[in-house]
């Protein structure tokens, strides 16, 4: 994502990049929180259940109309979050975030509807881990990673144009490849966002925390899926 700049200057020193970084984290937080207790909701209640997803033979799941409409608003949010950011007030692009997150819960149920509890479990327990250790190491390395930041992108759109070849072929290995791919491209983007969002933390707003909150919550929650690929067990297994 792009938009990493702002008139609005935050105090310099390490206590302001502290200060900003413990936004983006209570923000992400905030918004994983906000996309699990929809997606829970949602398998918890028929009746809302059926609305986006019906039960086919075999034990699979498919999805209804209203399911697309809600996968629409919730791309519209995401693109245009960062056009949007420097126009709309403070209100307004938390709304716009909070919106994505909770739209994001009514695609995420799907998981739940898939996998076990215990497994999703232990995947967010992997995720949750790997996360944190990158941010650290983001956050601690003398490292400059910006020069990664092209070929993590490169991948990225590798990886979006196996998996659109592969709903065609049905390949296995093509699937086994992607999705050691995306574990090693999204968790090269959480190191390389944090380091990212920390550079702009002297130069961005509270609602570019948002923005960071948004990059990292789209890094975890792409890291967890395709990790979830490997750890999963299907619930029809």
């Amino acid at each position: 994502m792009d938009g990493w700049s702002s008139a609005d200057a935050l105090p310099t020193g390490r206590s302001s990049i502290a200060a900003f970084m413990a936004g983006v984290y209570r923000w992400m937080a905030f918004g994983l929180a906000l996309t699990g207790m929809v997606a829970y909701g949602i398998t918890s209640s028929p009746s809302i259940q059926s609305m986006f997803y019906t039960r086919v033979p075999g034990g699979g799941v498919a999805v209804t109309g209203l399911f697309y409409v809600a996968v629409i608003a919730e791309l519209a949010l995401v693109f245009l979050f960062v056009p949007a950011l420097n126009r709309v007030s403070m209100g307004a692009a938390v709304g716009m975030f909070l919106g994505y997150c909770a739209l994001s819960g009514v695609s995420f149920a799907v998981v739940l509807l898939t996998y076990t509890s215990a497994s999703i479990a232990s995947t967010l327990f992997v995720t949750g881990g790997a996360f944190f250790a990158l941010s650290l190491y983001a956050t601690v390395t003398k490292r400059d990673l910006s020069g990664i930041g092209s070929f993590l992108i490169i991948g990225l759109v590798g990886i979006i144009l196996a998996s659109i070849v592969n709903i065609f072929l049905h390949s296995p290995a093509v699937e086994f490849v992607v999705s050691c791919c995306g574990v090693l491209v999204f968790a090269g983007l959480t190191a390389y966002d944090t380091q990212k969002i920390r550079r702009i933390a002297l130069h961005g707003g509270e609602k570019f925390a948002l923005l960071g909150a948004l990059t990292l919550y789209l890094d975890f929650i792409n890291l967890f899926l395709f990790l979830l690929r490997f750890m999963g067990r299907r619930r029809n297994d």
